[in-house]
């Protein structure tokens, strides 16, 4: 007892509980991520990462470093996974057409089997987002679920109406009307251009396919009021009212004028 007693005084001990605390909780965080992570595809065969290694080295590595390491002219792709390469190339945005402030989204310049291939290949380098299954994607979450965790986390970017706004030095956040739900749901995954990262801790699987229902409800739904004026809501109404009761003082101003004359 006296043997056991010294040991548990010795100076090391307090640092190897420190230690051993330190990998359970990383092994459990890092078992939690692997799970939260499992409501996406992650199959894909040798031929494919091969084949996406072959377009990569084409078509990406000018910018990415042969082995997606990174470069001056663009970030190092190891750990973005799949679901990022699937959103930035399945939107056109990637390869990009010249440098600037953000990628625009253009015309997508590669088929569905190369993006798959291009996305399996980034996947096989390290750990990251997937891609999403369908059953997130099928809008049948909680739109009013949505709709709050929306205006949280995401309106004061993109606008309650999910209609885009601007940001500083030329960014901006994109109007998400015609997005694809996989591309939606890609985009909180991975955080693309100036937008965060929602990970599965931070909104889980189901409240981002809430999130997708009410994108696609309030889309579906258009605008009944009438012209939507960018969606600033009183903004740009009262510009408007402003403005165009300017014009018709002035008209008015001008015809009395002529008339007294």
């Amino acid at each position: 007892m006296k043997a056991i007693s010294q040991r548990r005084r010795h100076p090391l001990a307090a640092f190897a509980l420190l230690m051993i605390g330190l990998l359970v909780t990383g092994g459990l965080y890092f078992a939690a991520t692997n799970l939260s992570g499992a409501s996406a595809s992650t199959t894909a065969s040798a031929e494919d990462v091969e084949e996406g290694g072959k377009l990569f080295a084409a078509n990406c590595a000018t910018c990415h470093g042969m082995n997606a390491e990174g470069s001056d002219a663009g970030p190092s792709l190891v750990g973005v996974g799949a679901a990022a390469v699937d959103f930035q190339v399945g939107t056109g945005r990637m390869p990009m057409q010249m440098q600037g402030p953000q990628a625009q989204a253009k015309p997508v310049q590669f088929d569905e089997e190369q993006i798959a291939q291009l996305s399996a290949y980034v996947a096989s380098l390290g750990a990251g987002p997937a891609i999403p299954s369908e059953e997130y994607l099928d809008k049948g979450g909680d739109s009013a679920n949505g709709g709050t965790v929306f205006r949280v986390n995401c309106a004061m970017c993109h606008n309650a109406a999910a209609a885009g706004g601007a940001l500083t030095r030329g960014k901006f956040a994109p109007t998400l009307a015609g997005v694809s739900e996989k591309h939606i749901y890609e985009a909180m995954a991975t955080g693309p251009q100036n937008m965060p990262v929602f990970n599965d801790s931070n909104i889980t699987p189901e409240e981002k396919r809430d999130v997708i229902t009410f994108l696609k409800e309030i889309e579906a739904q258009g605008s009944p009021g009438g012209a939507q004026l960018g969606s600033l809501g009183p903004v740009s109404e009262g510009l408007l009212v402003w403005t165009a009761g300017l014009a018709m003082v002035i008209g008015f101003t001008i015809w009395i004028t002529s008339r007294s004359s």
